[in-house]
């Protein structure tokens, strides 16, 4: 299987990368091809004031990009959750990447019916998502937004199923309970398969 790991931790020495890095481990000693893309490398301010009004000239690194998301069978997204979601480094990812044309494709409006074609079927996704609140006390008490917006848009382009793992509370965590959590993330990559 052909997995793309998307890094989208702003910081490359962050909790969520080494996590991110155990789960490519584990991924390429059960025989799959990895990929991973570091979201924060990626030269992405210039598309912020662009909006939806007018499709952007995607760079060649961009463009890039998408080609890994074609090819991908399985998509995994490691990220932390900040204020109840994934950071706004992400969200700016996708409004970039997953563009009208690439992951969907509105149909001609039909009276109050609007369709469209999911451009990324046949793939799925994984989450790895670090907090520093209790994933019980996000998922029970808040309603886990983060994993709504996450599960909304990839759905929203065919991508399914949308699984989940939460790290946390990593802000209150010991050392021997993030080696437990990196020893859950690569036996999460060695247990992909297609």
């Amino acid at each position: 299987m052909k997995i793309l790991v998307i890094k989208a931790h702003p910081r490359d020495n962050s909790y969520c990368h080494a996590l991110a890095d155990e789960y490519i481990r584990g991924a390429a000693d059960a025989g799959n091809r990895v990929e991973e893309i570091t979201v924060n490398l990626l030269k992405l301010e210039e598309y912020l004031k662009e909006g939806h009004s007018e499709k952007p000239e995607l760079s060649q690194e961009l463009s890039a990009v998408q080609e890994s998301i074609l090819a991908a069978d399985c998509l995994v997204f490691a990220y932390p959750t900040w204020w109840t979601t994934p950071p706004a480094l992400l969200k700016l990812f996708i409004e970039v990447i997953f563009l009208s044309g690439f992951a969907y494709k509105y149909h001609k409006k039909q009276g109050l019916i609007i369709s469209w074609d999911k451009l990324l079927k046949g793939k799925t996704a994984r989450l790895i998502v670090t907090m520093d609140a209790p994933p019980l006390y996000n998922r029970l008490y808040i309603g886990d937004p983060g994993l709504k917006m996450m599960k909304g848009t990839l759905h929203f382009c065919g991508i399914k199923p949308v699984r989940s793992s939460y790290f946390g509370s990593v802000k209150m965590s010991s050392e021997t309970k993030r080696k437990s959590w990196l020893n859950k993330a690569y036996k999460l990559g060695k247990r992909e398969r297609q």
